[in-house]
Formats: C-alpha cells, structure tokens, sequence
C-alpha cells in the first residue's frame, strides 16, 4: 500500500515535471517580428529563408516607410516588432534622433562602406537605389518630345500636366527626390527649380512607386522615381514602352536601410537576423522578387538589369543632413508648391 502511494506521487510529480519543462519551451520558443518596406513577395521569401536556416519563428507586417516610422512612434512604450527592415534612410534618421532605435555594431557591416551606415551604428544600409526618370515612349511621341534626360529637360512646358512623383511630405522617396536636389543645386536655386517643376506636375502620388502605373497606362509621360522599380517594370513586358534615364546633371539615391528597434522583444534573434541580412546569402535573394537595386554585402551581386545604369553620375548624397532637415524642407516645399 505504502509503495503504491509513493509510485503514485512520483508519477504525480514527474507529470508536474513535465508539465513545467512544456511550458518553459513554450515560453522559449524563438520568434520574431518585422515591420518591412520592401515588396510583400520579397518580404515574405527572405522571412521563410530566415526562418528555416535559423529556425526562428518569423512573422513580418509590410508598410511604406513613413508608416512604419509612426507606427514605431506610437508603439514606443510596448513595441510589437524587433526589426525595421528597408525604405530609405532617412526616417531611419529621425527614428535614431528620437531614442527609437537600438545601437548595434554588426561584424557584419564592417565590409560596407561607411556612406552607407549610421556612424554610431544604429542603423546600417541593405541595397542602394539611383533616382531618375521613367517614360511613357508612345506618350512622348504624341507630346513631340524626347524622353527627357536631365532635371532640366523636366520644365519643358510641354510637359505641363505630364508628370507624378511622390510627395517628400508624405513617401520616403519624394523626399530623397527633393534632397538630391537641393544637393545638386543648392537650397535657393533648389527650392526655385521645385516651384518651376511644380508647374508641370499633375500630382503628387502617396508611394514612391506610385507614378510607374500611371506612366505604364499613358495618363502621364514621365514619372520620377527609384530606377530599379521602373527597370523592373522593363522587365516585365513594358521594355518597348518605357524608357528610364538617370539626369544627366547628377542623381542622388536612397539607401535602403536596417535596423533594431529599441525596447523590441526578441533582441537576441532580431541581431541574428540583422546580421543575416547583411550577407550575400540574403542579399542575392533581392532579385528573384524583381527587386533590382545595387546591393551592400560583399559577393552580392545585382541584376544584371541594371548594369547600364551603373556608372551614372551621382551625387555625394548626405544621408545624415537630409535626414536631419527633413522636417524643415518638407514644410517649406508644401509652402512653395501649396501641397
């Protein structure tokens, strides 16, 4: 009887045992979470790749740039998400000014050029994309005009009405539009030339992408954007319509960035993924999901696409300056242009 009560209560306290040892791999089980500004595709393919060389638990929320900026600004106290990953790097900027983000030195980031990352590592860039024009050929023959090939060659009145690109008050990419150039040309005569080009905008789109459909469909001749999203559009059936050209003055570029964001649960996977994402294993996966940027991780090598638009000229585009007036250039551009 005795030895039956004791076999009872060994069985009792091994369930127990059990019981405490399930919930302790319940409780550790590794996840994380990404606010991610790149396509939904993509954005999905590198979190299943993530999740299966790492074994990870990776769930991911695909907003535009601004959106994930506030959506980081009202979660500040409670953070859903651990990682920020893509869209230009200048809201990674304003986030990193207001204690939003956590500083972290990947071994990983050591190879990139210092352009493009934070230089007090809280964030660090994952691909770059030039600024330039794309053009509706057949709108363009019916206007009388060439496909327009500098900042210039947009103030062509006969280009009034013929052309969107993003709002640098509301997409990330119209406000690396409206930094590269007034780094091309200087405040006074940037804002000047912005007021004239206002002329001949028809609108101002809310995404950085947003006047490639509309240039692809022939509302508009030209849409100013990222030159890797209109390529990709070349590619996929449009290459006799469209015509992309970076100005021949000079163009600035986004660099698409990364980073942790502070307080986020998860940090030890979210530095994992980080440093993940700055290895060519990542970055080659870019362009199975038409995302033809040039890359930052040594040994990645971009679509071959974009070859004819590597040697472009560009800008010594500050990052760091455009980032730290945006506010003050975006309200007096909304002032100028009365948007």
């Amino acid at each position: 009887m005795r030895f039956t009560k004791k076999l009872t209560a060994l069985v009792l306290i091994f369930g127990v045992l059990l019981a405490v040892a399930a919930g302790a791999m319940a409780e550790g089980e590794r996840k994380l979470v990404i606010y991610s500004a790149v396509y939904d595709d993509e954005t999905h393919g590198l979190c299943e790749r993530f999740s299966k060389i790492s074994g990870i638990q990776t769930s991911c929320v695909v907003l535009g740039g601004g959106e994930i900026l506030a959506r980081v600004q009202n979660e500040n106290k409670n953070p859903t998400a651990s990682v920020w990953f893509g869209g230009p790097a200048d809201p990674f900027i304003t986030a990193k000014k207001q204690g939003l983000l956590l500083q972290y030195k990947s071994p990983n980031a050591a190879p990139i050029a210092e352009k493009y990352k934070d230089p007090d590592n809280y964030w660090t860039g994952v691909y770059i994309g030039y600024v330039g024009f794309v053009c509706n050929n057949e709108r363009l023959k019916e206007l009388g005009i060439e496909a327009p090939d500098s900042w210039a060659d947009l103030l062509d009145p006969k280009l009034k009405g013929e052309i969107k690109m993003a709002s640098p008050a509301a997409s990330s990419t119209g406000y690396v539009i409206l930094a590269t150039v007034l780094q091309l040309m200087g405040e006074e005569k940037g804002f000047e030339y912005m007021g004239n080009l206002n002329k001949n905008i028809l609108e101002y789109t809310n995404r950085g992408g947003g006047c490639i459909a509309d240039v692809i469909a022939g509302e508009i001749a030209v849409g100013i954007c990222f030159c890797h999203d209109a390529i990709t559009q070349q590619l996929n059936g449009y290459g006799e319509l469209l015509t992309v050209n970076v100005p021949s003055e000079g163009t600035g570029y986004e660099t698409g960035a990364m980073a942790i964001i502070a307080n986020g649960p998860n940090q030890a996977e979210a530095k994992e993924f980080y440093d993940w994402a700055l290895t060519a294993d990542c970055q080659n996966m870019y362009k199975q999901y038409g995302a033809l940027q040039f890359l930052t991780a040594p040994g990645a090598e971009p679509h071959k696409a974009v070859a004819r638009i590597a040697d472009a000229k560009t800008i010594s585009y500050n990052t760091a300056w455009a980032g730290n007036h945006k506010e003050e250039f975006t309200s007096k551009w909304a002032a100028i242009t009365n948007h």
